[in-house]
């Protein structure tokens, strides 16, 4: 049975109280109806004796405490879900976006998920490729894992994102199983446009579902995005045995609602006005990823956060670091130069790559031509830098040779645009191209054997 309370005391921005209250849960459901039969929904923010904290998914304005009704349904949030949600629009909450009709449900589920036993836990060990040499080449990922691009505010972040649900795919057999939940975090019209016209012209949207939070939307809608995003793949890669793939972009913009519901709820701040929990909250969100023991499905998530003045040392992307395995790094310099994508590979990180390479996963020289390939272009980046202090003249030929390769990796390697899907082969291949510029003595990273058999001939 329903209760109904007409006791709300207060309400403060997205926060409002209600008084008298027995037997209420923590984040359980709420409708607030007013006396002219318009319902708004919220849920249980806290619960302290006889007084319950809620918060509203919709705007306070026009609320009418005296005469509203506060009816807690006795449940969380929960995201209906069926296989028909692939090729769908949804807004933050979980309701369609695109016009069509609702969902039937095959299932119910908590927005907040399941949680996994970390015993149960399989090790990511196989390569997803996703057609971008930066990433598949050197910084390669892992599913089941977890590897965040850290973008800055102008960089084309979106555009990355884009690309990677585009061209992501799981190599060998079962890949037909495979899906893109795409959440969008407090994103423009335009970008939201953007994603939508890409995903419809490409073909993607067949095997993608996407969640859409938009600027104007209340900052409550931004905390719920990003766990119906993972809700959707949880039950698409555990109960439908798919290889999900999760891209929530930005971050950064889900962070700042944390702080204005911390701050309306006068919590006492931490660094830079972040509430405290925030690296919980944040570990809430990522450690969703990840394989299960007999399970043939799994979540892998790329998420995407802006960092605000390019600091790589703000709250947000320093804690994001500590509970993700590694980082992508997109460069405001590479962004000037013209590259695209402005991927800067030494910075970048993939903790778990060594696993998803090799022999019969991608080939047996990508180890050995990854290590040269990073070494070689720290040579060449040291060398420029040492040109622009001493002038060309103060360089060797070897030290010109080195600056010659850095410039042909990022205009050849690195600056593939948005539109070119590489294979792994492509890359290793490309790779080898690149460092027959170098002598083979050069080349100490990798064994005789192979140079013999993968450097071009006549070249070195």
């Amino acid at each position: 049975m329903l209760k109904e309370y007409s006791t709300i005391r207060e309400v403060v921005g997205p926060l409002m109280l209600v008084e008298g209250v027995s037997g209420v849960k923590y984040s359980e459901l709420v409708e607030i109806e007013q006396a002219n039969g318009e319902v708004r929904s919220g849920r249980v923010l806290e619960v302290n004796g006889d007084k319950a904290m809620l918060q509203l998914f919709e705007p306070s304005q026009g609320l009418k405490i005296e005469t509203a009704k506060a009816r807690f349904l006795g449940r969380s949030v929960e995201l209906s879900v069926s296989m028909d949600m692939l090729g769908r629009v949804f807004d933050g909450m979980g309701r369609p976006r695109d016009g069509g009709p609702e969902l039937i449900p095959e299932m119910r589920l908590d927005m907040n998920g399941a949680p996994i036993n970390p015993a149960a836990r399989d090790y990511p060990d196989e390569f997803i490729q996703t057609g971008i040499s930066a990433i598949d080449g050197l910084n390669t990922l892992v599913r089941g894992q977890k590897l965040p691009v850290f973008s800055g505010s102008g960089l084309p972040h979106a555009q990355l994102a884009a690309q990677i649900a585009r061209q992501a795919r799981v190599l060998g057999s079962g890949t037909d199983k495979f899906a893109v939940v795409f959440g969008a975090i407090g994103i423009t019209f335009e970008e939201a446009d953007f994603f939508i016209s890409d995903f419809r012209r490409t073909g993607a949207i067949d095997r993608a579902v996407l969640f859409m939070n938009l600027a104007n939307d209340p900052a409550i809608e931004r905390y719920a995005t990003p766990r119906m995003a993972l809700t959707a793949a949880e039950y698409l890669a555990f109960e439908k045995d798919m290889h999900v793939l999760v891209i929530l972009t930005d971050l950064t913009n889900y962070a700042e609602a944390l702080r204005e519901i911390s701050a309306a709820r006068k919590e006492v701040p931490g660094r830079r006005g972040y509430p405290g929990y925030l690296y919980t909250d944040l570990a809430s969100l990522y450690e969703r990823a990840g394989r299960i023991r007999g399970k043939k499905g799994s979540i892998t998530q790329i998420p995407i956060l802006s960092m605000p003045e390019d600091d790589k040392t703000h709250p947000i992307p320093d804690l994001t670091g500590y509970i993700t395995e590694g980082q992508i790094m997109l460069s405001r310099e590479l962004y000037r130069k013209g590259l695209q994508p402005p991927i800067d590979v030494l910075p970048s990180l993939s903790r778990l790559k060594d696993k998803g390479i090799g022999e019969g996963k991608t080939r047996e020289d990508h180890a050995a031509t990854m290590n040269q390939l990073f070494s070689a272009y720290s040579q060449g980046k040291q060398a420029k830098e040492l040109a622009v202090i001493l002038g060309d003249a103060a360089l060797s030929d070897l030290d010109k040779l080195y600056a010659a390769f850095s410039d042909a990796f990022e205009s050849r390697y690195v600056a593939q645009g948005y539109n070119t899907n590489r294979s792994i082969e492509e890359t290793l291949d490309l790779g080898w191209e690149l460092l027959a510029m170098l002598p083979r003595s050069e080349l100490k990273r990798i064994r005789d054997e192979m140079l013999d058999r993968y450097l071009p001939k006549g070249e070195a």
